[in-house]
């Protein structure tokens, strides 16, 4: 989630090798994480952290355990520190600011022990399969959140985009491996939209792969994903009413809102922020556009 939830390097050549490696094809279809993104998704922290923490004691192999609970402390960071308010995303100017914010030294360590606690589980999965689908999401995952910390709490944004790129590019090669892994499409959406943000002379030297850098581009993938995925389907509709606010779009920010709310009603985040664009839609008169 990453959040922002919201990516990338170099495609492996693991698979161009004369014998080709046996693709482990796992997409997320696990209960036990889905219920603890389902209390994540309603910003019940306490609750996701029991969940995963118990998926983890029975399963301390599976480095998607440790990618996920670094999500949920990361989550609980952003929305103390109110990084997750729509207000936030609007402007280039606010991500920028570099006014110092007070990160929790607990939950940052948190989110970075297990970041690196899954990293290392994937790594070597991958060093036996680099086609395993599960790791690679993980790695997705976990770069990902990385970057998301470093821009967001750290205001290292700079910093920030080799992880981006590196998020993307075990995204790619996750859809090498797997074209209808859904969840994945959150990531290339995200790095598509960020990169077609950026000014057209600078995109000469960030270069991510895969992607053309192009907003509408970002905008169908994410749709993708919102309809399709599984874990991350209302992770996307969020990216989705974040990428519309900042576009002008009032009335189709509110509509991924609702969505999400009709999904996870208690979500306090949201609720506030659809009251607000009401207001916004109100005053611009741009109902049933």
């Amino acid at each position: 989630m990453n959040w922002i939830l919201i990516a990338v390097a170099f495609l492996a050549t693991a698979s161009l090798v004369s014998a080709e490696p046996q693709a482990t094809v796992r997409r997320p279809d696990n209960q036990a994480i889905q219920d603890t993104f389902n209390a994540l998704y309603n910003f019940h922290f306490s609750k996701a952290r029991n969940t995963i923490n118990l998926y983890i004691s029975k399963h301390p192999g599976d480095p998607l355990g440790y990618s996920v609970l670094a999500s949920v402390y990361l989550f609980q960071e952003l929305d103390r520190l109110s990084i997750l308010e729509g207000e936030f995303f609007e402007s280039d100017d606010r991500i920028k600011d570099k006014k110092k914010l007070k990160p929790d030294p607990v939950l940052r360590a948190e989110i970075y022990d297990n970041v690196a606690k899954a990293q290392r589980i994937a790594l070597s999965i991958l060093k036996r399969d680099p086609n395993d689908t599960n790791a690679l999401f993980s790695m997705t995952i976990t770069e990902g959140m990385t970057m998301d910390y470093m821009a967001l709490v750290e205001k290292r944004q700079s910093s920030s985009l080799k992880y981006a790129r590196s998020a993307q590019s075990y995204a790619v090669r996750t859809l090498a491996v797997d074209p209808e892994f859904y969840d994945v499409y959150c990531t290339t959406g995200f790095s598509e939209y960020l990169l077609g943000s950026i000014p057209f002379f600078l995109r000469w030297f960030i270069k991510f792969d895969d992607t053309e850098g192009s907003k509408e581009a970002g905008l169908k993938k994410l749709q993708v994903a919102a309809a399709k995925g599984t874990y991350f389907k209302p992770f996307a509709k969020l990216l989705l009413a974040i990428f519309y606010l900042r576009q002008k779009e009032p009335a189709m920010s509110e509509r991924y809102l609702a969505q999400f709310e009709a999904a996870y009603p208690a979500n306090p985040l949201v609720k506030r922020e659809r009251k607000k664009l009401a207001q916004m839609i109100a005053s611009t008169g741009e109902q049933g556009k």
